[in-house]
């Protein structure tokens, strides 16, 4: 059975709560991606932040 099937059977599911349901998995998956393909030096960088006293 698809995963698709189990929200189907749901009351009160209707269009808007499966496509934010799919945004928001799109947007986990990208920045999934983005943090797997980002330059290491500037995750360091960006680490750092909350340390800096500038």
């Amino acid at each position: 059975m698809k995963f698709i099937n189990y929200l189907e059977k749901v009351s009160g599911i209707s269009i808007y709560g499966m496509s934010s349901f799919l945004l928001f998995g799109l947007f986990f998956l990208a920045m999934l991606v983005w943090t797997a393909k980002a330059d290491k030096k500037m995750i360091e960088e960006i680490r750092q932040i909350p340390l800096d006293k500038s």
